[in-house]
């Protein structure tokens, strides 16, 4: 296998376990927040469903500028479900669009005309597009638990499914 296709499996993979966790979310707690600096668990999860989709249309530019980055409340469940579906299948068709040549190409970020970072968009794929809601999963766990609701197994099963 390639690159494109390791990564678009593990995209399929991950969301399963993201599309588990976004399922336990009650919908009547989407506007609590541990801390008054901390997004609301609404905020977090559908930030975390869109994450892969909107970065790839981020590093789909060999330029892009600093985004602003719009933190709603879903109103619904299924609203972050589908967040989710289109965010993955936007990532996956952005993966095999750039392909193992162009996923190699340089990416830059810019604030105001100013390089912020540039490095190889495989990089930045792994580190926006991947990690980067690996670290918003976890962070959601968290909240799970601090409200009392079980977790779900990521990688295997969670102190709640033993």
């Amino acid at each position: 296998m390639n690159v494109i296709e390791d990564w678009s499996a593990e995209l399929k993979r991950e969301a399963e376990s993201t599309r588990s966790l976004l399922g336990r979310i009650p919908e009547d707690k989407f506007s609590w927040r541990p801390h008054p600096k901390s997004m609301s668990l609404g905020q977090l999860a559908l930030h975390a469903a869109g994450v892969p989709g909107g970065l790839a249309l981020l590093l789909n530019e060999a330029v892009s500028e600093v985004p602003v980055v719009p933190l709603p409340e879903p109103a619904t469940r299924q609203e972050l479900l589908e967040a989710l579906e289109w965010s993955v299948s936007l990532a996956e068709s952005k993966l095999r669009e750039w392909g193992e040549d162009g996923i190699r190409d340089t990416w830059k970020l810019v604030s105001k005309g100013e390089t912020v970072l540039e490095a190889p968009r495989i990089d930045m794929v792994r580190t926006l597009m991947f990690n980067h809601v690996y670290h918003h999963r976890g962070q959601l766990t968290v909240y799970l638990r601090l409200l009392g609701i079980p977790v779900p197994g990521m990688y295997g099963p969670s102190a709640d499914e033993q």
